[in-house]
């Protein structure tokens, strides 16, 4: 987006602070999402259900996002972004209270829905607000800021809220969400400037990006790796538990390790993925293929569960920064349609890839499931080294995309 002219001068110091409360309120929904990662166990055990059930969890918030992302942005393109995204973060605060005092699992159900809501409504909508408040030569910069939120809500957001529910309960992790989500939505209000509708995302545009070859090639890595991943990192804490016999507190060490990794990973992909797209992508891949299929005769032990889970948090940190570039390559006239594409595209593997997840774990082991998602991950790694070496001139030209 180009940068627009605001009613009233703002400093530089008010605008970095906006583009802060962006990212803080991207990280409390990507938290909130996949926080029943490191709690499965503790919340499945509260309602009295198997860790597969429990799994759905995960499932709901992906496939409502998978549908709010397009619905959400074209039915509201023309209304003021600023108060969208007020009214989705305290729709996140609901939902999370929701989750917290839940007597039933369907009342857990329905909270989840609410997150799935915000997710698709929020990212589409947020992630592409940094050429609105900055001038053109930081918009790269502040888009950076903004997309950082995905792999720290991913590789940080569990281990903190894994621990937080060892402390002091599962409910009082949603409780501490909630909050931040009411803080963020006062920050947004007081933060960010009117911003009225600047450009309009039509299905004649998205469909048109979907038709695209670069479009088609990273929907196929994005559905085989996201698939790979949340079918079997959904149900890591039981195997961790189960398999390699750690206490819940060592659960949470590890699940930090994996998120210091995540955070390197993805800083390494991003800087990597602007001469090698593909090439970095399908590493990535392949190195959480390597892991996963590794696990059930590694993962036993304690160093070798936290060495695999170190590369694998290494390996999954550079995915969404890779996804994401090669949607923005794929269509760098339309970014908000970009950015949507990427958002349903990745929530809507994400629910299938948890609930597929949760089907192999109940009828086999939670050991299976790790081979299953390998041998995906594999897959994805293989399709994209192919196209790699089949266009070495194409991927040296890949223009680059904003890294976290």
């Amino acid at each position: 987006m180009s940068a627009t002219t605001l009613t009233r001068p703002r400093s530089p110091l008010i605008n970095w602070l906006a583009v802060t409360s962006l990212m803080l309120g991207i990280f409390a929904i990507v938290t909130s999402e996949i926080l029943p990662i490191g709690l499965l166990t503790a919340i499945g055990a509260d309602f009295g259900i198997s860790d597969g059930i429990t799994g759905l969890t995960m499932t709901l918030p992906g496939i409502v996002a998978a549908i709010a992302a397009p619905a959400v942005t074209l039915t509201t393109a023309r209304l003021d972004r600023r108060v969208m995204l007020g009214v989705l973060m305290a729709v996140l605060a609901v939902a999370d209270v929701l989750a917290a005092v839940a007597t039933s699992y369907w009342v857990m159900l329905i909270s989840r829905v609410l997150v799935g809501l915000t997710i698709g409504g929020f990212w589409s909508i947020g992630a592409g607000l940094a050429g609105r408040l900055m001038p053109p030569h930081a918009v790269g910069t502040a888009t950076a800021v903004i997309f950082s939120a995905v792999p720290l809500g991913s590789v940080l957001g569990v281990p903190a809220g894994t621990l937080i529910g060892q402390l002091a309960g599962w409910r009082t992790a949603f409780l501490v969400l909630a909050a931040l989500a009411a803080l963020v939505l006062v920050a947004l209000l007081m933060l960010l400037p009117p911003l009225p509708a600047h450009q309009v995302t039509s299905p004649r545009v998205l469909l048109g990006l979907l038709r695209t070859r670069g479009a088609k090639t990273a929907l196929l890595a994005t559905f085989l790796i996201v698939l790979a991943h949340f079918g079997t990192y959904t149900y890591v804490t039981p195997f961790l538990q189960d398999v390699t016999g750690l206490h819940p507190a060592a659960v949470s060490a590890v699940l930090l390790a994996y998120g210091i990794a995540g955070i390197a990973g993805n800083f390494l992909a991003g800087k990597a993925a602007a001469t090698r797209l593909r090439a970095v992508f399908a590493t990535c891949g392949g190195l959480i293929a390597a892991t996963t299929l590794l696990l059930p005769s590694v993962g036993g032990t304690t160093i070798g569960a936290l060495v695999l889970l170190v590369v694998w948090g290494l390996a999954y940190g550079g995915v969404p920064v890779c996804s994401q570039a090669s949607f923005i390559t794929a269509a760098p006239h339309a970014p908000e349609a970009a950015t949507v594409v990427f958002t349903s595209s990745f929530q809507a593997t994400f629910a299938l890839g948890a609930f597929l997840g949760g089907r192999v774990v109940d009828a086999f082991s939670v050991s299976t499931v790790m081979i299953c998602g390998g041998l995906a991950a594999l897959l994805m790694a293989a399709s994209l080294w192919s196209s790699s070496l089949a266009s070495p001139q194409r991927e040296h030209r890949t223009r680059r995309a904003p890294s976290s």
